[in-house]
C-alpha cells in the first residue's frame, strides 16, 4: 500500500439517492476520508486507484460510511456544515503548522539548491507562511538539512493539528483526522504540542478564512 502517500488528492463525488438524503453527512465522509482509512477497513491490499474509484462512486458512499463508523462520526450531525478547517486539506494545514513552529530554521536556509529541496516538500506558501510568523516560532534549534527539515516540519504540524483538535467534539475532530491517512502525528502529540497548538492553529484557520471556503 505504499503508493497511498500523504499528498494523494481527495476525490470527491456528488450524493444521490435515499442514503445520502437521508444521513447528507455520508457523501462528505466516504468521499474526503484519505484511502488508507478505506483500505484499513476493507483491505490493505487495495490500490490507490481503485479507492479512488470506490470513493467516486456515490451509491457506495452510505456503505463506506458505515465502514468508517467506528471513528465516532454522528452522520446526523454533519448536514452540510463547513468541518473545523472549512473543507480546506489537513495535511496542507499542518505544513502551515509545522512551518510556523520551525520559522527559525526556514529563515536560515541561504543556499539556493537546499531551498529548492525544502521548497519542493512543503510548498512556497507554507515556506512563506512560517517566515511571515517567524515571531511565533517554537522550536529553537536550527536544523540545516532540508529533508529533515521537511520530516519534521510535518510531524509537528500533524502533531499540532491533532492537539488542537482534541478540544472538539468527537464528531467534528474525526471529519477533519479522517481526511489524513493513519498513522501521523496528529493522532499522538506530545505535551509541547499541545501547548503551542492552539496559538499556531489560529493563525492557520484565519488564514484559511482570507481564501475561498472549500465546500
Amino acid at each position: 500500500m505504499g503508493d497511498i502517500s500523504l499528498q494523494m488528492p481527495i476525490q470527491t463525488a456528488r450524493p444521490d439517492g435515499p442514503h445520502q438524503l437521508r444521513f447528507p453527512g455520508a457523501s462528505e465522509l466516504a468521499a474526503s476520508a484519505h484511502p488508507t482509512r478505506l483500505a484499513a477497513r476493507l483491505d490493505p491490499a487495495l490500490s490507490a486507484e481503485t479507492l479512488v474509484k470506490l470513493q467516486k462512486c456515490s451509491r457506495l458512499h452510505p456503505r463506506l460510511a458505515e465502514l468508517l463508523g467506528n471513528y465516532d462520526v454522528d452522520l446526523n450531525h454533519i448536514g452540510c456544515r463547513p468541518d473545523l478547517l472549512r473543507g480546506h486539506d489537513p495535511y496542507r494545514a499542518a505544513l502551515l503548522a509545522g512551518s510556523i513552529w520551525h520559522a527559525r530554521s526556514l529563515v536560515a536556509f541561504v543556499s539556493q539548491p537546499e531551498l529548492a529541496i525544502l521548497v519542493k516538500r512543503i510548498g512556497v506558501d507554507a515556506h512563506a507562511f512560517g517566515i511571515r510568523h517567524l515571531l511565533h516560532a517554537v522550536d529553537k534549534r536550527l536544523i540545516a538539512d532540508p529533508e529533515k527539515l521537511a520530516q519534521q516540519i510535518e510531524y509537528d504540524g500533524h502533531a499540532c493539528l491533532g492537539a488542537w483538535l482534541q478540544d472538539s467534539s468527537a464528531t467534528e475532530r474525526n471529519r477533519v483526522l479522517l481526511r489524513l491517512p493513519e498513522g501521523t502525528a496528529a493522532e499522538t502529540p506530545a505535551p509541547e504540542h499541545w501547548t503551542a497548538a492552539g496559538q499556531l492553529l489560529s493563525l492557520v484557520v484565519a488564514h484559511f478564512e482570507t481564501e475561498t471556503p472549500v465546500k
